[in-house]
């Protein structure tokens, strides 16, 4: 018959740890601490996660090629082909806008990846286990790609106009007032954020990542393309509705140029996108609660 051991001594200096509530033996101190965990070890955790698949790599580098890229290849030949007031009243911040319709796409693929990717390879299992609080894990999610995304494209975006802006600056085009750099930069990068931010939601509902880059894909394109083919009179009211909250109208509000002559206007499209991904994160949140993973 086994006796009860005394703990063993701690050796001097060890740290005090509190004894683990409902333990076997009274007095027994356990070398473990047991830590009460919150939103902060979740966002710990997908930031690990995030920086270390080569798809955020990837998408991230080839949204910065082709906002780069593209923004400085539009800006040396409209410069290298306009007169001295040949851009008279320009924004010449608003030729950015071309490299961020590609863009876009980099943002939307690794949002559904962020969440959807981790259903197909059954990681999700494991993510839950830590973390058996399912709103907080899509929250920790959310906080991270948010903040990735929104400094991935404040830098690049700032990058574009500033040159843009040098090389356009003997061309008659204006010169950009503050509020048109605030919003030709931080505007557009929390939009493309909330776009992204969307595209990660829808991933977490349809838990399939053809699925959803394929949904996303057609809400950013379907209502422009639609327009376009609608060339009887009456659908000329859905045409127009169709232009003026299509996704490449809305980003160019923060041009301050639109496809169409009416639409949102300011920054009516940034509380638009906002309105949506509240919409679209209530409703993973609920299927999030609702299904099993």
């Amino acid at each position: 018959m086994s006796t009860h051991q005394p703990p063993m001594p701690q050796a001097p200096g060890a740290p005090d740890w509190q004894a683990a509530p409902g333990g076997s033996y009274p007095g027994y101190t356990s070398p473990i601490p047991v830590v009460r965990t919150h939103l902060g070890h979740a966002v710990a955790s997908e930031w690990t996660k995030i920086r270390s698949v080569r798809s955020t790599i990837w998408t991230l580098s080839v949204f910065v090629f082709l906002v780069v890229g593209i923004g400085l290849l539009v800006g040396a030949l409209v410069s290298a082909h306009a007169g001295e007031s040949s851009l008279n009243g320009t924004n010449p911040l608003s030729f950015g806008f071309f490299g961020l319709l590609l863009g876009n796409m980099c943002v939307i693929t690794l949002g559904v990846l962020t969440t959807a990717s981790e259903y197909g390879t059954g990681m999700i299992r494991t993510t839950m286990t830590a973390c058996p609080s399912r709103g907080r894990v899509l929250a920790a999610k959310a906080i991270v790609f948010f903040a990735v995304a929104f400094v991935v494209s404040l830098v690049s975006v700032t990058f574009v106009a500033m040159v843009q802006s040098s090389m356009l600056s003997g061309s008659g085009a204006k010169s950009p007032s503050g509020g048109d750099w605030f919003k030709a930069t931080v505007g557009v990068s929390l939009y493309i954020a909330l776009l992204g931010l969307l595209a990660l939601l829808v991933g977490s509902m349809i838990r399939h990542s053809a699925g959803g880059i394929t949904i996303m894909i057609g809400l950013v394109l379907a209502p422009l393309v639609l327009a376009l083919f609608m060339a009887t009179d009456s659908l000329h009211s859905v045409r127009d509705f169709l232009f003026e909250y299509s996704f490449p109208s809305q980003l160019s509000v923060f041009y301050d140029s639109t496809l169409s002559g009416s639409g949102p206007r300011g920054w009516e499209p940034l509380w638009i996108m906002l309105g949506l991904t509240a919409a679209a994160g209530a409703g993973a949140y609920a299927l999030l609660r609702s299904r099993d993973v």
